[in-house]
C-alpha cells in the first residue's frame, strides 16, 4: 500500500510515520503539511491511500479529500483527526472519505483503517459510527415524500430510512413484512443508486437528502 500522510503539526506527523512505516504492506511514499500539498503530491505520487487531517492552514481536510476523490478516485482516503463533532463527520463522509478515526486511535486501528482503505472499504471509529447514527435517529420519522433523489423508488427509500436508524436486515424485513433476501436486493440498488459503499456511507446519505 502506498501511503500519504498530511498532517500540519510536525511532531504528529513525524509519528505517524513512524507508526505506519511499522505497519506489514505500508509504504509511505510522501508527507504534506496542509492541503494544496496534499492534493499537489496524491496528484505526483498516485498512493493507494491518504491519511487526511482535517484543520489545516490553507486548504482543509475536506475540501482536499474533495479534490483528491475528484481527480483520484482509485486514492482512497482516511481521516484522522482530533475533532468528533456531527459537522466534521458528515463533511467527511460526504467529501469521499472511506475512514474517520480520531487521534486517540491505537496503531492497531489505524492498521486496519489503511487496510479497509486499501480493498475500497469503509471503517469508521465506533464512538463516529454511533454519534451518525444516533444524529439520524434523532430526526423526526416519516416516510419519504415527493421527488426521491438519484431515481430511488418510495420502497427503496423507506429501506434507507431504516438503515438510518441502525436497523439490521431482519428487523427491515420484519417491519416491512418482506423476505430478508428482498430487503438485501434493495440495499444493493440502494448502494448503487446512492454511490454508497456500505451502510456508514448510506446514512450520511440519507441525513443529506432528508430521507429519515
Amino acid at each position: 500500500m502506498r501511503l500519504l500522510i498530511v498532517d500540519d503539526q510536525t511532531l504528529i506527523r513525524d509519528g505517524l510515520v513512524t507508526i505506519c512505516e511499522r505497519l506489514s504492506d505500508v509504504d509511505v511514499v510522501g508527507t504534506a503539511a496542509d492541503g494544496e500539498e496534499a492534493v499537489a503530491l496524491a496528484r505526483e505520487l498516485s498512493p493507494d491511500v491518504v491519511l487526511m487531517d482535517l484543520r489545516m492552514p490553507r486548504m482543509d481536510g475536506i475540501e482536499a479529500t474533495r479534490r483528491i476523490r475528484a481527480e483520484q478516485p482509485n486514492t482512497h482516503v482516511v481521516v484522522l483527526t482530533t475533532y468528533s463533532d456531527d459537522e466534521s463527520v458528515l463533511a467527511a463522509l460526504a467529501a469521499g472519505a472511506l475512514g474517520y478515526l480520531t487521534k486517540d486511535a491505537g496503531r492497531d486501528d489505524i492498521g486496519r483503517a489503511l487496510a479497509a482503505a486499501a480493498r475500497g472499504q469503509a471503517l469508521l471509529d465506533p464512538a463516529v459510527h454511533a454519534r451518525l447514527v444516533s444524529l439520524v435517529a434523532a430526526q423526526p420519522a416519516g416516510s419519504p415524500s415527493g421527488a426521491l433523489p438519484d431515481g430511488l423508488t418510495v420502497r427503496e427509500a423507506e429501506v434507507l430510512a431504516y438503515i438510518a436508524r441502525g436497523l439490521s436486515n431482519q428487523e427491515i424485513a420484519a417491519s416491512l413484512f418482506v423476505s430478508e433476501a428482498t430487503v438485501k436486493t434493495h440495499i444493493n440498488r440502494i448502494f448503487a443508486k446512492t454511490q454508497s459503499r456500505d451502510r456508514a456511507q448510506a446514512v450520511t446519505y440519507a441525513h443529506h437528502h432528508g430521507l429519515t
